[in-house]
């Protein structure tokens, strides 16, 4: 059974300021550029060592924690005057929750240790989001859905790119998408790849880039598929899956040729550009109806 879609607080009107939760990658500053065009001031803290440091010139107050340190964001927040945030950006949960050794380097608080400990059995991705954002709460921070001022660069429906699927990867889409569907039911990954109606790989904890290089292995002929979607019920206060110039670039020189996204569950980082580099590479870019 599909668990229960978490119920979102609304998003406050402008000018009231929006806090940023800002982690690693292109995402956050595409997040903090969106709430400054619906006419939001941007209160940001960033993960010590993972977020972008142009982001700091979009925020008009920032501060740094640190990844481990989970007491301290809610608090930092409020005290900025914060009542409603976004949390976005990559975190490599593998190695930030399941080796000791990093939990020790990155010197955490007894709010973390607590959670870490509290989660040993299950330290799933929206099992540990939602511990955040209730820690996040006691402090008076609501998170936000992430996508909320990023909705230009979610996937939409057809064929987004100039290049269409081949007659083949119409049909390994046909093949692997109701396969797909089942996996994020089951919480397994969020992408699988596809190459002659046969799946070839399924993602898992190592997230779509490696997975990607996985198939570089297994397939060194080019001409697979990769579809990607969200885990059933997956919480938007962060739990989005995407691809951005990155993906494609890493697909093109691992044989991948196909894309077929979720639309409206899967962002798109810098859409025009991403989707320029897919044609200028060849690869075909779709976006799957929701189920």
């Amino acid at each position: 059974m599909a668990p229960s879609p978490v119920i979102l607080a609304d998003p406050p009107i402008p000018p009231e300021p929006i806090g940023l939760i800002a982690a690693g990658g292109r995402l956050p500053v595409l997040v903090a550029e969106g709430m400054r065009q619906a006419g939001h001031p941007v209160y940001a803290i960033g993960l010590s060592g993972q977020y972008e440091p142009s982001i700091c010139d979009l925020c008009d107050r920032f501060g740094e924690v640190g990844a481990m340190r989970l007491g301290s964001w809610g608090k930092r927040l409020s005290r900025m005057g914060v009542r409603h945030a976004v949390m976005v950006g990559k975190v490599d949960k593998a190695k930030l929750m399941h080796s000791w050794r990093t939990i020790i380097r990155n010197r955490p608080d007894t709010t973390s240790l607590g959670l870490w400990v509290k989660l040993r059995r299950d330290r799933r991705s929206h099992i540990i989001l939602n511990a955040i954002a209730e820690r996040l709460a006691a402090d008076g921070v609501q998170l936000i859905d992430s996508t909320t001022h990023i909705s230009d660069h979610l996937a939409e429906v057809g064929c987004m790119t100039r290049r269409e699927p081949t007659l083949g990867q119409r049909a390994d889409i046909d093949l692997g998408w109701p396969i797909l569907l089942q996996l994020l039911g089951l919480d397994v990954g969020q992408a699988i790849a596809v190459r002659e109606r046969d799946v070839i790989a399924v993602e898992a904890v190592e997230g779509t880039d490696r997975m990607i290089e996985r198939c570089d292995e297994l397939m060194p002929a080019p001409g697979w598929t990769l579809l990607k979607g969200a885990r059933a019920g997956h919480d938007r206060r962060s739990d989005v899956p995407v691809i951005g110039p990155d993906t494609i670039h890493t697909m093109h020189r691992c044989g991948g040729r196909c894309v077929a996204v979720a639309a409206g569950d899967v962002i798109i980082l810098d859409k025009p550009e991403t989707l320029r580099i897919a044609d200028e590479l060849g690869i075909a870019v779709v976006g799957m109806p929701q189920a």
